[in-house]
């Protein structure tokens, strides 16, 4: 890391991000998705009849992008659509419902391997203060 840039809250933050992304690729690998989907499924799992502004907000993605996630996990079979009048509803098809094992290994996987590197502690510290950061830069 850049010495100048150290210090700064974001620079550090999007070069933890990217490393954590790359470490989440490679977990995912084995489900042959990538991670944004594979949340998008464990998040469907848990709730049945999602909507899709939920999901948003869950997985912290801009409305246009959890379409395109949704539509693509649709057409892959993993999820399909319900409209109730002017609301959409979001439900785990049985393929979706069968890869959760899978998709939760992995992300056990991701996870056991971070805290290998950074230890339990460090590991259950820098996640709460990450979450604490969100909640009061979200307000």
């Amino acid at each position: 890391m850049k010495k100048e840039f150290s210090g700064c809250l974001y620079y550090s933050i999007n070069n933890l991000s990217k490393v954590l992304s790359e470490m989440a690729d490679e977990a995912f690998k084995t489900t042959g998705l990538a991670p944004s989907y594979g949340f998008l499924l464990m998040a469907a799992n848990d709730n049945p009849g999602i909507q899709p502004s939920d999901l948003s907000r869950i997985l912290r993605l801009k409305p246009s992008t959890i379409t395109r996630l949704i539509e693509k996990m649709e057409y892959q079979g993993y999820l399909e659509r319900k409209s109730e009048g002017r609301a959409t509803h979001v439900f785990p098809t049985e393929k979706c419902r069968k890869m959760d094992n899978d998709l939760r290994e992995a992300w056990q996987h991701l996870k056991d391997d971070y805290t290998s590197v950074l230890g339990e502690r460090y590991t259950e510290v820098l996640t709460e203060m990450s979450a604490k950061a969100v909640e009061q830069l979200d307000k």
